[in-house]
């Protein structure tokens, strides 16, 4: 009993970060934007989270941090890749790079320390007990005792499909993606539904870098987010940016990341554990790739 319940708080713990990002991305995917940079915006959010929390000995402002990290990203994303019309792919490279470069060096520079930094000053987010289902076997201890940013990610979650399929809102973003033309002849530009759907990116991501470095843990490490943001990529390929698709998906992934953690415990290689959810992201991929052939296949 034991054992599944913490495969199952694992999958849970493990899938948050990469839904918010990944419900982020769904929001500049039809928006017309293949964001490739929501990993260096998880990780700039990651470090700025501690930073606040530290000055300030509060989570809250750790995560208002969190979230204006981030927002340095989407801006600077926004001026070359929607103002100055350069590559998307290019441009998210170099703010991946940018955020490694810089958050490795504010550490040392901040802190005065390599590698990790953790602190009792660091306010951590707290954890929601909830008093009736935290009594109930198995499902109180699964469901009771999340951390606040888990509860927030599953809200999210229904935020975003009800923002893109049920509002004017999402209509026009995603009319920004499938015929951008007919978009601008509506009075509505393009770019700014891209720079909106960006910024609110980068809100996801910033929640997502919080519970990296506040939640899931109480520190910052250098590259901390580990490829968390390539995974949320890969799970908006795979569902076509569904948010309930991107849920399941992302649940999936969080469950081998769990997993891997489990198997720590039986004296596996933690080299080896650490490249189970890389490995079902190739796999995904994989089996995304040859569904796709077989139906173009049967199309011709």
């Amino acid at each position: 009993m034991n054992i599944i319940v913490g495969l199952i708080t694992g999958m849970i713990a493990g899938a948050t970060p990469i839904l918010l990002a990944a419900l982020g991305g769904t929001l500049t995917f039809y928006a017309g934007i293949f964001n490739i940079a929501m990993e260096g915006m998880m990780l700039m959010a990651a470090f700025f989270a501690v930073l606040g929390s530290f000055l300030f000995h509060s989570w809250l402002v750790g995560l208002l941090f969190a979230v204006a990290g981030a927002m340095i990203l989407a801006l600077i994303f926004i001026f070359f890749s929607v103002t100055l019309n350069t590559d998307e792919f290019v441009t998210g490279i170099a703010l991946n790079l940018f955020a490694l470069g810089s958050t490795t060096y504010l550490l040392r520079q901040i802190f005065k320390v390599k590698g990790v930094f953790t602190s009792k000053l660091i306010d951590s987010i707290p954890n929601i007990h909830i008093p009736l289902i935290e009594k109930i076997p198995l499902l109180g201890p699964v469901v009771s005792g999340r951390n606040l940013i888990v509860y927030l990610a599953v809200i999210a979650t229904i935020f975003c499909y009800y923002l893109v399929f049920k509002t004017r809102f999402g209509l026009r973003l995603r009319a920004a993606g499938y015929n951008s033309n007919s978009l601008d002849s509506s009075g509505v530009r393009t770019s700014r539904m891209q720079i909106q759907s960006l910024l609110l990116c980068a809100v996801f991501c910033g929640l997502a870098g919080a519970f990296l470095s506040l939640g899931y843990v109480t520190l910052f490490a250098e590259n901390m987010t580990a490829g968390r943001g390539w995974i949320s990529l890969a799970a908006i390929i795979l569902v076509d940016g569904h948010p309930y698709g991107i849920a399941l998906i992302s649940l999936l992934f969080g469950f081998f990341d769990g997993l891997g953690l489990f198997l720590q415990s039986y004296g596996v290689s933690s080299q080896f554990t650490s490249m189970v959810p890389y490995i079902a992201t190739l796999g995904a991929l994989y089996v995304y790739a040859r569904r796709n052939r077989e139906r173009e296949r049967k199309a011709l």
